[in-house]
């Protein structure tokens, strides 16, 4: 019985000697695995660095093609004014006010209040 224990005893010396010159296979794979997240992150990094400089270019060939079809929407179409904003301008030109201190109370600009006069009253030149 003393010897199977010894012999027990030493083939187990053994073999624990061995595993510690043995690679670790699973270091092995950690450091493959961290690589290879970091070439995934270093090419997602570059690739959302090129979109954006693609839609820079995008924004600016826009704004460049864009520009002058706005230009001549804005001389084409009179400015949208908000209700409130026209009363307002009513009720400075019946107080007497001149067109351009009430442009420049209204951040309007001088054509765009007088439209909105012109339109408040009726043919006779009455406010309605």
């Amino acid at each position: 019985m003393n010897t199977v224990i010894i012999v027990l005893l030493s083939l187990s010396t053994v073999l624990f000697i061995i595993s510690m010159f043995q690679k670790d296979k699973l270091s092995q794979f950690e450091t493959e695995f961290e690589e290879l997240t970091m070439t995934l992150l270093q090419e997602n990094h570059n690739l959302k660095k090129r979109i954006g400089v693609l839609e820079e270019e995008l924004l600016l060939e826009k704004q460049l093609i864009d520009a002058p079809v706005l230009s001549a929407k804005r001389k084409a179409s009179p400015l949208v004014v908000h209700e409130v904003l026209k009363n307002q301008v009513i009720a400075l030109h019946q107080q007497g006010m001149d067109l351009q201190r009430i442009a420049s109370q209204s951040s309007l600009p001088v054509d765009t209040v007088k439209h909105i006069i012109k339109d408040r009253q009726d043919p006779a030149g009455r406010m309605i």
